[in-house]
């Protein structure tokens, strides 16, 4: 802390407390520390606290422990166990962020094709179209169709990236916290 202090930054806490170490990683998870998943609701509650703490601060993760827990190497294996399971779980966001772009691009693919498809359709309603009123309604539609036919991959490239790359953002941050353990 007293180094993170004299480059002129601080950071933000996320403070748990367990009765056991063993609390804070999945029981079903057969692997030791450093391989082993952390329990779903230890997950949400450092995930949840992360969100609400400022993005410009690096995180440190202050775990209580009774006193009989603590280990100088326990400790070690504990924070690089928070470090994979974060990139890990980073990975698996970042795979999400690709996938949503290929989506993206596919759609937009599809949707381009079908505006131009639209636009033809468009242009000779005007010219094969008996009645100017019918054949105007029938130009509109079909110049609506092919717009909506963009929506979705629009909205993709647009907005839908943004909160799964937040997500992943916080993931790395996450990795990279400080993990200390203090006894009570």
């Amino acid at each position: 802390m007293a180094e993170l202090a004299d480059r002129g930054q601080s950071n933000e806490v996320i403070e748990i407390r367990v009765e056991r170490i063993a609390q804070l990683f999945d029981t079903l998870d057969p692997f030791p520390f450093r391989e082993r998943g952390l329990d779903r609701s230890a997950e949400e509650y450092i995930v949840g606290w992360a969100r609400e703490l400022g993005h410009d601060l690096s995180l440190q993760i202050l775990i209580h422990v009774p006193v009989k827990e603590l280990d100088a190497d326990r400790g070690a294996e504990i924070a690089k166990a928070f470090e994979t399971f974060f990139k890990y779980r980073a990975g698996v966001v970042s795979g999400d962020l690709h996938e949503l772009f290929r989506v993206g691009r596919r759609s937009l693919i599809i949707g381009v094709v079908v505006l131009a498809a639209c636009l033809l359709v468009a242009r000779s309603m005007t010219l094969i179209a008996q009645v100017p009123a019918l054949g105007w309604i029938l130009q509109q539609s079909a110049l609506i169709l092919g717009w909506v036919a963009n929506w979705r991959p629009l909205e993709i490239f647009l907005y839908d990236w943004w909160p799964v790359a937040r997500r992943r953002d916080l993931y790395l941050r996450l990795a990279a916290a400080r993990v200390d353990l203090q006894g009570y």
